[in-house]
């Protein structure tokens, strides 16, 4: 009998989890993926192998499903593939953790209640995150769970990148910027580190790029400043997700056109980004790739330039560049973005080579580059299994 770790990323309308077997001294080896999709409607359970085939599915229709019954559903098959007792921890993706969590740890009932404290600051994404935690507290009280947080890695950010131009008084009620995407930043720099010491030692920029985007300047491994700020809708344009905005524009939606702030919040969060620049289009890099109208063009330049543009910002929070690295869906699966984004910054030095970068080759820039240009995969759900092991480990020595 092997013991693993489950990973679980719950969201609004998804559980996505991923099972990794502990070899050895504390190897992780991933062994299935999957998820849960369409909580709300007719809900859908599939688990993959690491060749991509199904190892157990179901489906559920008519009335809604208790979320309870779903996560059961995910639980009950990781410890029925593994055998009695084998499931050491279950690992969690926590969107926000403030100014308190700056490193994973296990959950107890008073570090639940100080992340649901934090509710406020990510409405629409911590409630989702701490439902499973509540579920598995109470089906199963003896199994360790262990939090991950995506704002930890920024917490190395100088304080001055952290300030908004506001009154005092309200930072002291946690509106700064804190930044997210840490778990896929740090596996980024974690990652590097093995590939190219050198260049994991200097001046990174690390482009997140998918349906959400953020890019993060790195020196030295640790996080220096950061696109995203109070909330996962600042920074770059995304699927849905309008990215940096004038604060104005949300006043004149109040004011000019009697929209309450449910109404401001769905509009910026579910119906801009690539979806509202096409006009409806698509929120999906590849369809917008595909077609031929020029709303679908044009949102795909503003990505882009967006993009580009935020590289040069975050050249001078570094004082320069040695290297970028892009990940997430569209930075590892979009040689057209790539090479958009690439040619806005030749002024930096980066030349890129056309036949690498069609090719997601691991360096794409050609041997002239000033600037070293990667593709590198992200796996934030490795990064939460080894958190979640070495948090139980620490506790049992």
């Amino acid at each position: 009998m092997t013991d693993a770790i489950l990973v679980l990323n719950a969201g609004s309308s998804s559980i996505k989890f991923a099972l990794f077997e502990i070899h050895g001294t504390g190897g992780l080896v991933p062994t299935a993926r999957g998820e849960v999709e369409r909580l709300e409607s007719t809900p859908h359970f599939v688990a993959r192998d690491a060749r991509g085939e199904t190892l157990g599915e179901r489906r559920w229709s008519g009335s809604q499903v208790d979320f309870r019954e779903l996560l059961e559903e995910v639980i009950g098959w990781a410890e029925a593939r593994l055998g009695d007792d084998a499931l050491r921890a279950v690992g969690h993706r926590v969107v926000h953790g403030g100014t308190r969590f700056v490193a994973p740890c296990l959950v107890t009932p008073e570090v639940l209640d100080a992340m649901d404290a934090l509710t406020p600051l990510a409405p629409l994404h911590q409630p989702h995150n701490l439902a499973p935690i509540r579920a598995i507290t109470q089906a199963r009280p003896r199994l360790p769970q262990v939090a991950c947080f995506d704002t930890a890695f920024h917490h190395a950010m100088p304080r001055i990148a952290s300030l908004f131009a506001l009154p005092r008084a309200l930072e002291g009620e946690g509106v700064r910027r804190y930044g997210f995407h840490g778990l896929s930043y740090e596996y980024i720099a974690q990652r590097l580190l093995a590939l190219d010491p050198r260049l994991a030692s200097g001046r990174l920029i690390a482009a997140h790029l998918g349906n959400g985007a953020s890019l993060c300047a790195m020196h030295a491994g640790r996080s220096v400043d950061t696109t995203m700020g109070f909330t996962a809708l600042d920074g770059l344009v995304m699927g849905t997700r309008c990215g940096d905005l004038d604060p104005g524009v949300v006043l004149y939606l109040e004011r000019q056109r009697g929209m309450d702030a449910q109404q401001v919040e769905q509009m910026l969060y579910r119906e801009s980004g690539l979806l509202g620049v096409s006009g409806g289009i698509a929120s999906d890099m590849r369809t917008l790739l595909a077609s031929n109208d020029p709303h679908a063009r044009e949102a795909v330049e503003l990505f882009a330039f967006r993009a580009a543009r935020e590289v040069g910002a975050l050249a001078s929070s570094l004082g320069g560049v040695d290297g970028i690295v892009f990940t997430a869906g569209i930075g590892e699966h979009a040689p057209p973005v790539r090479a958009m984004v690439c040619e806005r910054l030749a002024w930096l030095g980066v030349a890129l080579d056309a036949a690498a970068n069609a090719a997601d080759a691991d360096v794409i820039s050609s041997p002239g580059s000033q600037i070293q240009v990667r593709v590198i995969p992200t796996d934030e759900e490795g990064m939460i299994a080894r958190h979640a092991l070495d948090a139980v480990s620490d506790e049992a020595r």
